[in-house]
């Protein structure tokens, strides 16, 4: 993510236009307020009106235009304005201005302070073509400025063109205004949809205070379902009163489903076992178009393609050969390659590792859940460079993050050797649009962080795991940096990240133990060895409370330790605590689910959404997921799909987060390259990227303009100025498509019903003999199953009778052969175990599923 606090003013494009602005007028206020803009109509030539000096303006027949040269970088870098205006506090303003441009060109018109940060009043970009258009704004000022100035940028271009002011006018006394989102239908669902055998629920915004009814259509207009809403009361989370829908009996399939209730009808919706398939694939090609030092080809990201950024060419000054911050290093790193963190130019370790670990961690789920789908995420699944070498794509697209956070480690025989350098970025700020290929700017290495060497550490560990058997040689590397990490990180354990944004993200993170426990997990996970695991186990993180109503995401990392060592193999000394605690922070964010009217799965203590929220929702029900895959337990999973619903549109504003995704869905998030809504010629984001989402801080001057005073879940705005509720990021698209992973994984299959029977005896001493029956409760046919368990005493099978059982640690399967491999409904299959007894007793698992679903 990235604060931008000098980057407050925008390019406009030589395009006649009018802006008005208009706010709340005081009592004393005039019929005919004052204007402010002196000789707006150019009636007296250009005086006091200036310009940039790369600019010759001239007026005549009532026009102030200039030829406007191309080859800039910035908005900013051309300029016309005038200064020295007064706005009063709590006054509202009307700005308009009628102005054209000799093509389409996006400007960027502000009323600002023209000092160091240029804070500003307004901040708007509109589009102007060769015929004359008319702009009207309103604000009310926060300030008190007697030198506030008008200022229109429209630097930027790459080819010259011609800029005409027609009029400009700014007057206080205006109305308030009206910055009230446009929500559709009061019914709010779903809008891709629900699966056939899951939980359906929707949300109804009405003033009623006893139930309603409602009917449930389909495309046709065939009533399928009725029934009586649930009043749920006012939500402080939207200030609004709502009534709650659940429709999960039906499991009709098919698209264009309704929900009408209170003379309201929803948005369409599909009932569909697939919809989740393609969001799995879009959520992950995003990281292709991210791609640093990499030409993206038309072919494989169609209507993305751009020439490589960041390789040394011109304007480009990196990242090839890249110098220490301010002098301190005295060598340079090639650090090309990875992706860029969000809408600007920065690579950060500290969210390049949650990202790659997350992107990582959807093919190491894949393999390990029950429920998990490897084939659909092997060789050829996304449309990148790499398809047909043989690895899966998301482990290729993963290393290509990877492989840049090898190359941040301090190099040896180098003071602080084995440390991660905590970020590369431009030494300021640039403009959108903005390629990264046009990116002018000189770039640093910035000192390194025990933060991002843990995160080298945890990752590099992973890799090495996960690699193994596609590229032993890149395993073995990443397995070299990550100890080395470790080893330096121990030797450094507190050297934070200096507390800067200029030109970047900070990244600041004044904890790090959670990162300590994260990549001791990581590397005992990896290696077994010694050191790491007791630096798990006398973490105090490991017996702590790593869940947080917030959830997780890189400035709090202990919870990927604990989901790691709850679900990757290993013998890990009370391993059956750390599952128990990941299966109690999901009982915790489901209570919350449940209790919330929109279905949603966080509650910050504050109150308050964070930036990001989006994010953290999905790391929520990341959790839910994980203890589905633990236990079966088909209530998780049901939270995790209900928990989707709110970034998919059912929530205050009506809308989808995804792009791509629903009948009104994000499309401008905060970028320099995906900025159709500043450039026409350039794309949106591409399908299954994920908006930041509400932000109850809102840090950015449109946000600020327009949501002052907002409920939470309506800390929101799509526009692409609106950084601080509406940026992308590569560690929100990682959440995104591991949890749109799992949710496909899901499909369109009921759960099976199940009991099972456990009883064992010792039949020699050290030897146990166990008879396992497997009922099939359920009104299907049990088709190819698999039983697994986990052993609480350090039991060893040694033979299984009438299945096929593996064992890795405790963990146990146990799948049926050819002639028993299918269980009718109300029927039931029995298999023998023989196994060394792990101690005095042999207790039986305290839980087992069948195919991922937990018996009784």
């Amino acid at each position: 993510m990235t604060i931008q606090l000098r980057v407050l003013a925008a390019s406009l494009a030589a395009t006649t236009l009018t802006i008005t602005l208009a706010v709340g007028a005081p009592a004393h206020a005039q019929d005919d307020p004052p204007e402010l803009i002196v000789n707006g109509d150019f009636t007296d030539g250009t005086a006091p009106w200036w310009w940039t000096g790369n600019l010759a303006a001239g007026a005549a027949d009532g026009q102030l235009c200039t030829e406007v040269p191309g080859g800039t970088t910035n908005p900013w870098d051309a300029i016309i304005g005038q200064d020295n205006l007064p706005l009063q506090a709590g006054e509202s303003y009307r700005f308009a201005v009628t102005a054209s441009a000799s093509r389409p060109v996006t400007v960027r018109a502000l009323v600002q302070q023209p000092v160091d940060p240029f804070p500003t009043q307004l901040d708007e970009r509109p589009l102007l073509g060769p015929d004359p258009q008319t702009f009207e704004f309103g604000f009310t000022s926060t300030v008190d400025w007697d030198d506030a100035q008008v200022a229109f940028q429209i630097g930027g271009q790459a080819e010259p063109w011609t800029f005409c002011l027609d009029r400009v006018s700014l007057t206080g006394g205006a109305p308030p205004p009206d910055f009230t989102p446009e929500t559709g239908p009061r019914v709010r669902v779903n809008q891709v949809g629900y699966l056939p055998h899951g939980p359906k629920h929707a949300t109804v915004v009405t003033g009623a205070t006893e139930a309603l009814p409602w009917e449930l259509r389909d495309a046709a207009g065939t009533v399928l379902a009725t029934g009586q809403t649930a009043p749920a009361g006012l939500d402080p989370t939207s200030d609004q009163t709502v009534h709650t829908v659940d429709f999960s009996g039906v499991s009709a399939t098919g698209a264009g489903f309704t929900l009408t209730a209170d003379g309201e009808t929803s948005y369409p919706f599909a009932i569909d076992g697939g919809i989740y398939q393609p969001l799995r694939t879009d959520a992950l090609a995003l990281y292709y178009t991210q791609r640093s030092g990499l030409e993206i080809l038309d072919p494989l990201a169609s209507g993305y393609a751009r020439p490589a950024g960041h390789v040394g060419m011109a304007p480009n000054q990196g990242d090839l050969a890249v110098p220490c911050f301010q002098g301190t290093c005295d060598y340079t790193l090639d650090v090309s390659g990875g992706w860029y963190d969000a809408g600007d130019h920065g690579k950060y370790v500290v969210n390049g590792g949650i990202s790659a670990w997350q992107v990582m961690n959807i093919w190491e789920r894949a393999t390990l859940a029950p429920t998990g789908s490897p084939d659909a995420l092997g060789d050829g699944s996304l449309s990148i460079p790499e398809q047909g070498n043989g690895v899966p794509d998301v482990l290729d697209e993963a290393r290509w993050e990877i492989e840049f956070l090898l190359s941040m480690q301090v190099p040896d025989g180098e003071p602080l050797a084995g440390m991660a350098h905590h970020k590369v970025h431009d030494v300021a700020w640039t403009g959108l649009p903005l390629l990264p290929h046009l990116d002018p700017q000189p770039r640093f290495l910035h000192p390194p962080s025990t933060a991002a060497t843990l995160n080298l550490a945890a990752v590099g560990a992973q890799c090495a795991r996960l690699f193994a058997p596609y590229d032993s040689g890149f395993a073995g590397r990443c397995r070299a940096a990550a100890e080395t990490a470790w080893d330096a990180a121990v030797a450094n354990p507190d050297r934070l990240a200096l507390a800067e944004n200029e030109g970047g993200g900070g990244y600041t993170d004044d904890v790090v133990a959670d990162e300590f426990y994260w990549a001791a997990a990581e590397l005992f996970l990896t290696t077994g060895a010694a050191d790491y695991r007791d630096a798990v186990l006398t973490s105090p993180l490991h017996t702590g409370d790593a869940f947080r109503p917030e959830g997780f995401d890189w400035r709090w990392t202990a919870p990927l330790g604990r989901l790691q060592l709850a679900t990757v193999p290993n013998e890990l000394p009370g391993r059956e605590q750390v599952r128990a605690s990941v299966v109690a922070a999901a009982e915790d964010y489901l209570a919350t689910l449940q209790a919330h009217p929109y279905g949603l799965a966080y509650a910050p203590t504050s109150g308050r959404f964070d930036w990001g929220s989006n994010n953290l929702v999905l790391n929520n029900l990341a959790v839910l997921a994980t203890a589905f895959d633990l236990t079966g337990d088909q209530r998780f999973r049901d939270g995790a799909l209900t928990g989707i619903d709110y970034l998919l549109g059912r929530n205050a504003l009506n809308q989808s987060y995804l792009t791509g995704y629903g009948t009104v869905a994000s499309e401008n998030q905060h970028s320099r390259w995906y900025a159709h809504q500043l450039d026409p010629s350039l794309p949106h984001p591409p399908d299954g990227t994920l908006a930041g989402g509400p932000n109850s801080s809102i840090q950015d001057p449109v946000a600020q303009q327009r949501l002052q005073g907002c409920p939470p879940q309506f800390c929101y705005i799509d526009h692409i100025d609106s950084w601080s509720t509406n940026e992308l990021t590569i560690n929100w698209n990682s959440t995104m498509a591991w949890n749109a992973s799992f949710l496909a994984d899901l499909g369109d299959a009921a759960l099976p019903g199940c009991a099972v029977d456990y009883h064992a005896v010792r039949s020699l001493p050290g030897v146990f003999a166990a008879a396992v029956v497997v009922h099939n409760t359920g009104p299907e046919p049990v088709e190819g199953w698999t039983l697994a368990w986990s052993f609480p005493a350090g039991q060893r099978v040694l033979v299984g009778i009438g299945a096929a059982v593996r064992q890795t640690g405790p963990e146990v399967t146990a799948t049926g052969r050819p002639w028993n491999a299918t269980i009718p409904p109300g029927r039931s299959v029995q298999f023998g175990l023989l196994g060394k007894a792990g101690g005095d007793a042999d207790p039986a698992p305290t839980q087992f599923t069948l195919n991922g679903t937990a018996c009784t």
